[in-house]
């Protein structure tokens, strides 16, 4: 998220009871977790384990609870608790929006778009040109719909990030920040989940169709003219390229990629990158032609046992 005008270090500092160790004399210009990180943002860390990743991102500013030596180029907030600095400073700068209207006075539709009854367009929505967006759908303040795009019903756009921290006997939620942006000609099935990023985008290119009941965590960004069927699900901050199939049920965990015209096959699943250009098949999933002579061998296990027992 880039703020409307940065804010001065200091001033954070003030609103948060954080301490500036090293430059106080910088300002912020907009706020991110760490996957999205850009030059000017602030961010946060609070576990030794991840210290020297946040600390090499781009952020140039880091809430952290320990007080260290400060990098070049770095801008350090010490508080006990980061998190929570983080999640207080996004609430004030985005506040959570309640419109008791279908469509909120904020909402931009485009000429020639349609909506139909009992849909919800929140607090500053964008929607383009030629959209038809179906019964029951919702889309959360901030999202942005391209042209051309169909939304059919009971789908869901720009929801909270599932972004939790655990505190032994209970989870704080993070305030999602982000948004979801959908780009031109794209269709969403009915029954679709398309969170908000934590505090950046999550993103659908131009042109890819979604089949029904498929979900799309929070900081995803899939690429253009990709095909997802039923019940594919996708994790957050995971990478999709352009011209990508994933077929039903097949899934992908958080924080990887996929390249290129790869193609998922049904009921698989990674959690790791998978290079473009490939076919996938399995859990975890390997290329086809290695997927299939495996479950070909698994297959013989049970004559090859009994041949081993007569011996």
């Amino acid at each position: 998220m880039r703020f409307p005008q940065p804010i001065p270090v200091r001033d954070i500092a003030l609103q948060t009871g954080a301490e500036v160790i090293g430059d106080a004399t910088g300002s912020v210009k907009g706020m991110n977790e760490i996957h999205n990180v850009a030059t000017g943002d602030i961010t946060f860390v609070d576990h030794e384990k991840y210290y020297n990743f946040v600390l090499a991102s781009a952020a140039t500013f880091i809430f952290i609870n320990k007080k260290i030596d400060v990098p070049a180029g770095k801008t350090l907030l010490y508080t006990s608790d980061p998190f929570r600095a983080y999640n207080d400073l996004a609430i004030s700068q985005r506040p959570r929006l309640y419109s008791g209207a279908s469509v909120a006075a904020t909402a931009h539709i485009g000429e020639g778009s349609v909506v139909y009854p009992n849909a919800y367009i929140g607090d500053h929505v964008t929607i383009g040109r030629d959209c038809i967006i179906y019964p029951n759908v919702t889309i959360y303040a901030h999202s942005v719909i391209g042209d051309r795009v169909i939304i059919h019903g009971n789908s869901t756009i720009g929801a909270d990030a599932f972004y939790y921290k655990g505190r032994g006997t209970h989870y704080d939620k993070m305030h999602t920040v982000g948004r979801a942006v959908i780009h031109d000609d794209v269709e969403i099935g009915s029954g679709c989940t398309i969170d908000a990023g934590v505090s950046a985008d999550t993103v659908v290119g131009q042109g890819t169709k979604l089949d029904s009941q498929v979900h799309i965590g929070h900081d995803a960004t899939v690429g253009m003219h990709c095909i997802l069927c039923a019940q594919v699900g996708i994790a957050g901050n995971v990478r999709i390229g352009n011209h990508v199939t994933l077929y039903g049920k097949a899934a992908l965990s958080k924080n990887i990629s996929v390249g290129d015209r790869a193609v998922l096959l049904g009921s698989s699943a990674s959690a790791k990158s998978l290079e473009g250009g490939k076919t996938y098949l399995g859990t975890p999933a390997e290329e086809v032609h290695r997927a299939s002579r495996q479950f070909a061998m698994i297959k013989m296990l049970p004559d090859m046992w009994e041949k081993l027992r007569k011996l």
